[in-house]
């Protein structure tokens, strides 16, 4: 009984060439003359053997079906301030609903949240149903992380604890193939190439990247403007916590000092435009320091929020009123003949 033949990846002549001897011997039937397998004057792609087909890297695929199918680098330029908000809890359901909701875009926090690659790609999908783009902050600033998480195909990176122009290069270098970086290649089969099948990843990736420096140490605002002006550094996110830890204000990050400090760094990074050798500032807001206060010192992307802060409010909120509810008593409660909601 003839078995079918296991077939491997057409991805040049001569696979689909033993692909059509495969074929052929196991059936005899099989027309050599098939469509499928014309004379090969060059090696063959999937675009040559689809024509129509419409190729799309993973990091923008579901953003096209979405009416405003801008990068996060084309709104910035666009002067646009973005609203995003941060994910620990590496839920996909929780992403979703995120992406759902309208942020412009989520970072999912592999430095202080617990998932890892496999958990944040999950998040990456969920995120995808709504065209949100999707940024991915490492646990460290170093090439092993940089390059798996980038094969996955995010919309933005986040180093960490960046505190020299010297860092910041090191950075950007692990975000470019070489010659002009050091990030291993596996572009022909990754997700943020759409696994091979969009060919002009190596032409646009770099474009379409947005690489972020976290600057959160008292050494790294001495020289944030340095950073700022590092080729291929486009934004920069304070970090107002561990900056505050820096100062030796763990417990106090709206310190006066803390806040002084701040306001040097935002300075820093605002002295030059973006387009004439600067970059984007980034920022959270803080108990102290809401959104509305970064946008109106010029931040030009706010995160407003973390999945497990805003769960963990509700939460306390939820039982805090049912303990008072019967504290209080039942006799304190309206009246029973009050409208259900959906009356």
């Amino acid at each position: 009984m003839s078995t079918m033949p296991t077939l491997s990846p057409l991805s040049s002549s001569s696979s689909l060439l033993t692909l059509r001897r495969s074929l052929t011997s196991t059936f005899p039937n099989y027309p050599s003359s098939h469509p499928l397998f014309p004379k090969f004057p060059k090696p063959l792609t999937l675009k040559t053997l689809i024509p129509n087909f419409k190729f799309s890297s993973a990091a923008t695929t579901a953003a096209a079906a979405t009416k405003t199918p801008k990068s996060l680098k084309t709104r910035l330029k666009n002067n646009e301030t973005l609203y995003g908000i941060f994910l620990l809890s590496f839920s996909p359901t929780i992403a979703e609903i995120a992406g759902l909701s309208g942020y412009d875009f989520a970072v999912v926090d592999m430095e202080h949240g617990p998932g890892g690659i496999s958990d944040a790609l999950n998040c990456l999908r969920a995120l995808a149903v709504s065209g949100t783009p999707a940024i991915l902050r490492v646990p460290e600033s170093s090439e092993p992380w940089a390059k798996k998480a980038l094969d996955l195909g995010p919309d933005g990176i986040m180093f960490p604890m960046i505190d020299s122009p010297k860092s910041a290069r090191k950075a950007v270098s692990y975000c470019r193939f070489p010659p002009n970086g050091i990030r291993g290649s596996a572009h022909t089969v990754v997700r943020a190439s759409g696994y091979g099948i969009d060919e002009g990843y190596l032409s646009n990736y770099a474009d379409e990247l947005l690489i972020m420096c976290q600057v959160e140490s008292v050494d790294g605002v001495k020289k944030i403007e340095e950073i700022a002006e590092v080729e291929g550094v486009d934004c920069i996110q304070m970090g107002p916590l561990d900056l505050s830890a820096s100062l030796g204000y763990l417990w106090d990050p709206g310190n006066k000092k803390v806040r002084e400090m701040m306001n040097v760094a935002e300075k820093g990074v605002l002295k030059k435009k973006p387009n004439n050798g600067g970059a984007y500032l980034s920022g959270f807001a803080m108990p102290h320091d809401s959104p509305e206060n970064l946008k109106s010192r010029g931040y030009h992307m706010v995160s407003g929020a973390v999945d497990v802060a805003m769960f963990r409010n509700a939460a306390v909120e939820d039982v805090k009123k049912f303990k008072k509810c019967l504290v209080e008593g039942a006799d304190d409660q309206k009246d029973g003949d009050e409208k259900y909601w959906s009356e």
